[in-house]
């Protein structure tokens, strides 16, 4: 049992940089930063935004009352971003939370964060490559070109949207999901549907990150501007458009129509908009300064999400009743029910699809180069085959794992509907800052000595008010999703017992 929780010290993860080779140190705290918030305005803010607001079967809505759904998310994340700070800074090595689990709960810990990463990168961006195929299927319409439904979608989303034209619905977009069914080539009586654009996005963005580091931070860093842009661009134009009566009509419940338990469930949901601005810890490799950048690109890229986030939902629920947002697209749902002149509208609506594919291009990118990285640190440590922490010979990234995850992520997208994924992703990420904010408590206990560049304050405090809000977050989620998360974990188990711990560098040193 001593074994199985076996810390690899700080000072044994920066002697394996010094023995084996690292990562190439390119990127600046803009970088950084850049890479935080492109990682987190993207899929949640633009896809499950809708849910939280108008609910579901399972969870009731939060209203216009949203606001409030994003303020608690962000505290929850804020004392978790403090925790990620601390370790970012102390231990700036390529792995994220794994990492950290490692050098302060030991192997049999990190290997869990490590497996659960997986959920949260990989598994999380096969839902962000199935958002961006949606909404650049809105914006071929707007350029006049319509792409077969049989390859825009998946066979779940397609098979129930003809279910429901058959039951006599008759909205124009269950239609276009239903053709699929019955305008796909076939192999027999199988019709053949996949959702190409989610497949075609994941590989270009894989080549890319191939190719180095430094060229993808700078593709993140312009995407970031660019949808930055746009979304200040639909606040702006939805404030002359807010009609109050639509946060306080008595006729759809009020302000908060579900009191704390809709906005409770909101959080939950739309946690999946704030999961990206741990991505920056897994760059820690490649900041010129660590000690110095990590906590800088960690925390101000939460602060600008959180803003951007707010007074997105204050003009979503001005602008239109907020039971009419629940769609995969609520954004362009509240531009179509507003009240203005329709070529202003039309035209913000063409400006708002383009910017969802900008916002969920950057999230790809920057998820897609998170996970090959985890994969890196855990190859290194012994814990997964060797092939993943082999380094391009010209580009110095990890190649393998980048191409690995690509096909992965790629292939899943390409086939997987996108309610499957998302609560998984949550439930996945929460279960990771739990984990931090704990090693935080136990590293200061173990390591009180060590040189901390960033501390956060009032240890063990605040890292307990992140464990008991990210717990909170975790049980408004679905019961089905702690299944599924216990067969994951489950999996990795079996896989830690019968390959990883016979193979740990930690382990054969001891």
């Amino acid at each position: 049992m001593n074994q199985l929780f076996q810390r690899k010290s700080v000072a044994d993860c920066e002697n394996d940089i010094a023995e084996r080779g690292g990562l190439k140190r390119t990127l600046t705290k803009w970088h950084l930063a850049a890479l935080g918030i492109g990682a987190t305005i993207g899929a949640g803010i633009f896809a499950t935004t809708g849910t939280a607001i108008v609910g579901d079967p399972l969870r009731p809505g939060a209203g216009p009352a949203i606001i409030f759904s994003f303020l608690l998310t962000a505290l929850a994340c804020g004392f978790a971003a403090l925790c990620y700070a601390e370790f970012a800074s102390m231990v700036p090595i390529a792995g994220s939370a794994y990492t950290y689990a490692y050098a302060s709960l030991g192997e049999l810990v990190a290997w869990i964060i490590g497996w659960d990463l997986i959920i949260e990168y990989a598994v999380g961006n096969i839902g962000v490559a199935i958002g961006w195929s949606g909404h650049f299927r809105v914006l071929l319409e707007h350029l006049g070109i319509s792409l077969p439904a049989w390859l825009a979608t998946d066979y779940r989303t397609a098979f129930e949207a003809a279910a429901n034209v058959a039951s006599g619905a008759t909205d124009s977009s269950m239609a276009y999901l239903a053709s699929a069914v019955s305008e796909a080539p076939r192999i027999g009586s199988l019709p053949i549907i996949f959702n190409l654009p989610a497949f075609l996005v994941v590989m270009a963005l894989t080549w890319l990150l191939v190719v180095g580091i430094r060229e993808s931070a700078n593709a993140n860093k312009a995407m970031v501007i660019l949808k930055i842009g746009i979304i200040l661009f639909f606040i702006a134009v939805g404030a002359f458009l807010i009609e109050p009566s639509n946060w306080t009509n008595p006729a759809t419940g009020g302000f908060a129509p579900n009191g704390f338990a809709g906005i409770s469930a909101g959080a939950a949901i739309i946690f999946f908009s704030y999961i990206g601005f741990d991505a920056v810890s897994t760059a820690a490799e490649e900041a010129e300064n660590p000690a110095r950048d990590m906590p800088f690109g960690i925390i101000v890229s939460l602060v600008v999400c959180t803003v951007l986030y707010i007074a997105l939902a204050i003009v979503m629920t001005g602008i239109a009743p907020w039971p009419t947002l629940g769609t995969p697209e609520p954004m362009l749902t509240a531009l179509e029910h507003a009240q203005g002149p329709p070529m202003l509208l039309n035209a913000s609506s063409f400006i708002v699809a383009l910017g969802a594919v900008i916002a969920m291009g950057s999230v790809l990118l920057v998820f897609q180069m998170g996970q090959p990285r985890i994969f890196f640190s855990m190859a290194r440590d012994g814990l997964l085959p060797p092939v993943f922490s082999k380094v391009h010979p010209k580009y110095k990234t990890p190649h393998v794992g980048t191409i690995l995850t690509g096909i992965f992520v790629g292939g899943f997208a390409a086939i997987a509907n996108i309610a499957e994924v998302v609560d998984l992703t949550n439930i996945g990420t929460l279960f990771a800052f739990v984990l931090v904010s704990l090693g935080v408590i136990v590293l200061r206990y173990k390591e009180p000595d060590r040189v901390r560049p960033f501390r956060v304050p009032w240890v063990p405090i605040t890292p307990l008010i992140s464990i008991v809000a990210c717990l909170y977050l975790m049980f408004q989620l679905p019961w089905v999703t702690w299944v599924r998360f216990g067969l994951w974990l489950a999996a990795g188990l079996v896989i830690y017992f019968l390959y990883s711990m016979r193979h740990s560098r930690l382990r054969r040193k001891a």
